[in-house]
C-alpha cells in the first residue's frame, strides 16, 4: 500500500494505534481501580473521573488549538506522549479517591494537548489526495478496532494478571508513541489567519452557531453522549453487582458495545454513497433512542441476563457509529477550507461538552438513585437533542450523500469515515506489517 510506504506517516500510525490501545486499556483499568477503593459507589467515582476529563477537554483543546501554529510540534508530541506515560504508571500506587482525580486531570489536559495537535499534522505528512483519504480511512480503522478489541485484550489479559497491569502495559504504550512520534519529521504548522488568541477559539464554535448542519451535528453530539455514557460509565457496577460478573466480564461487555460500533462503520461507507449524512444520521439517534429505551426498561423490570444487556450495549455502540462516523463528511462539506482546522477544533470541544453533562448523571445520579432514574433521565436528553436536530437541520440544509473533500479542504480531521470496505481491510493489514513493535 502506498500510503504506508510514507516512512513519517507509517510512524505516526503506528504511534496512534498504540496510543489508542494504550488509552483502551487504561479505561478499562480505571474502571476496575473505582471498584477497587469504591465499591457500590464506583459509579460515582468513574462519573467524577470522567467529567473531570471532558472539562479538560473543552477548555484545553480549543486553547491548544489555538496556539498549534506557535509550537513544535514533534517535541511538543513526545512531551505529551512522556507526561502520559508518568501520570499512568502512577495510578495503580493510588489509595484514595482523590489522587484518582488529581492523576485524572493530568492525564486528560495532556490527552487535550495532544489530539487537535496530532490531527493538525497528518495533512502536512500526507500531501497527495488518494493518499490522504486513504490515510482517513486507515485511521477511522484505528479507531472502531480500538474500540472493540481493547476491551477484548482487557477481557484476555485479566485472566492471568490483575488490572494494575494494564496500567504498566499503557505507559509502555505512551513511550512507545513517543519514540515514533520523535523519529518522523514534522513540519511546524503554517501560521493561522488569527493573529487575537480569542479570535482562534472562538472562529470554530462561531462556524457551528451559524451553521444550520452544524447546529444538527451539536444537538446529536448530544444523544452520542447521553446513550454513550450508560456503557462508558456504569457498565462496570451494572456487571459486577447486578450480574454477579468478573473484571473480565466487565471488558466483554464493553466488547460487545465496541463490536456494534465496528460492524456499523464497516458497513457505513457503501450506505453513505447512497443516503445523506443527514438521513444516515437521524437514524442512528433513532437507533440510541431505542438502545436507552431498553436499557431502561431493563433496569425497571429487574431482567438482568448477559443475553438481553449485551444486544442492547451492541446496539448503542452500532447508533453511535451511524452519528459520528459522517460527522466529518458534515462539517467539510459546510465550512471553506480556511476554516477547517477551527472547526473540527469546535467539534472537538462541543462534542465533549455534551459528555460533560451525561456523565455526571450516569455516574452520581446512577449511584444514588438508580440506573432506572438515571438511565431515564439520559433517554430524555436523548429525545430533546433529536428532536432539537430535525428542527434545527432542516432537509433543505442536508449535505450531499457523498459529496468529495477537495483537495484544498483538508484540515485537521483525522477521524473521519472509511471510503471503503477494502481499503479499510487494506489498512489494517498494513498497520500490522509496519508496526512490529505493538505495546498492548
Amino acid at each position: 500500500m502506498r500510503l504506508f510506504a510514507i516512512r513519517d506517516y507509517r510512524h505516526l500510525f503506528g504511534a496512534q494505534v498504540i496510543a489508542l490501545f494504550g488509552t483502551g486499556l487504561a479505561t478499562v483499568a480505571l474502571g476496575l481501580l473505582a471498584y477497587d477503593l469504591a465499591g457500590s459507589s464506583a459509579g460515582a467515582v468513574l462519573g467524577t473521573a470522567l467529567t473531570i476529563k471532558m472539562v479538560m477537554y473543552v477548555l484545553v483543546a480549543p486553547v491548544v488549538g489555538a496556539y498549534a501554529d506557535r509550537l513544535p510540534r514533534r517535541a511538543f508530541l513526545t512531551l505529551l506522549d512522556v507526561v502520559r506515560a508518568g501520570v499512568v504508571l502512577a495510578l495503580p500506587f493510588v489509595t484514595e479517591v482523590w489522587q484518582i482525580y488529581v492523576l485524572i486531570g493530568v492525564l486528560q489536559a495532556t490527552s487535550a494537548a495532544f489530539t487537535p495537535t496530532f490531527q493538525a499534522v497528518i495533512p502536512d505528512i500526507v500531501t497527495e489526495e488518494s493518499d490522504f483519504t486513504r490515510a482517513l480511512s486507515a485511521s477511522q480503522v484505528a479507531y472502531t478496532m480500538e474500540s472493540l478489541l481493547s476491551p477484548v485484550l482487557a477481557a484476555v489479559a485479566l485472566t492471568f494478571m490483575t488490572f494494575d497491569w494494564l496500567f504498566a502495559g499503557t505507559s509502555i504504550g505512551f513511550v512507545v508513541s513517543a519514540l515514533l512520534v520523535l523519529s518522523t519529521r514534522i513540519p511546524n504548522a503554517r501560521p493561522s489567519g488569527h493573529t487575537r488568541v480569542w479570535d482562534r477559539v472562538a472562529s470554530g464554535i462561531t462556524t457551528f452557531a451559524r451553521t444550520p448542519r452544524l447546529r444538527g451535528v451539536m444537538a446529536l453530539n448530544l444523544v452520542v453522549a447521553a446513550a454513550g455514557s450508560i456503557v462508558v460509565v456504569n457498565t462496570v457496577n451494572y456487571v459486577r453487582d447486578e450480574l454477579g460478573g468478573t473484571q473480565a466480564d466487565v471488558s466483554w461487555m464493553l466488547a460487545a458495545s465496541g463490536g456494534g460500533t465496528l460492524v456499523v462503520a464497516l458497513l457505513l461507507p457503501r450506505v453513505l454513497d447512497r443516503v445523506a449524512d443527514r438521513t444516515v444520521m437521524m437514524t442512528g439517534a433513532g437507533v440510541l433512542l431505542t438502545g436507552v429505551g431498553a436499557a431502561v426498561a431493563m433496569a425497571a423490570t429487574g431482567v438482568a441476563s448477559w443475553g438481553v444487556t449485551a444486544p442492547i450495549w451492541g446496539l448503542i455502540g452500532g447508533g453511535m457509529a451511524l452519528i459520528v462516523t459522517p460527522t466529518g463528511r458534515v462539517i467539510r462539506s459546510s465550512v471553506d477550507s480556511s476554516q477547517l482546522p477551527g472547526a473540527f477544533a469546535a467539534q472537538f470541544s462541543l462534542s465533549h461538552l455534551a459528555w460533560l453533562v451525561t456523565y455526571p448523571i450516569a455516574g452520581w445520579i446512577g449511584t444514588s438513585s438508580g440506573f432506572t432514574l438515571a438511565w431515564a433521565i439520559l433517554g430524555a436528553l436523548a429525545v430533546a437533542g433529536l428532536v432539537t436536530a430535525v428542527v434545527v437541520w432542516p432537509r433543505a440544509q442536508a449535505a450531499p450523500a457523498a459529496a468529495p473533500a477537495p483537495a484544498a479542504a483538508r484540515g485537521g480531521a483525522v477521524a473521519t469515515l472509511l471510503r471503503d470496505d477494502a481499503e479499510a481491510a487494506e489498512g489494517v493489514l498494513a498497520a500490522c506489517q509496519c508496526s512490529s513493535v505493538r505495546a498492548v
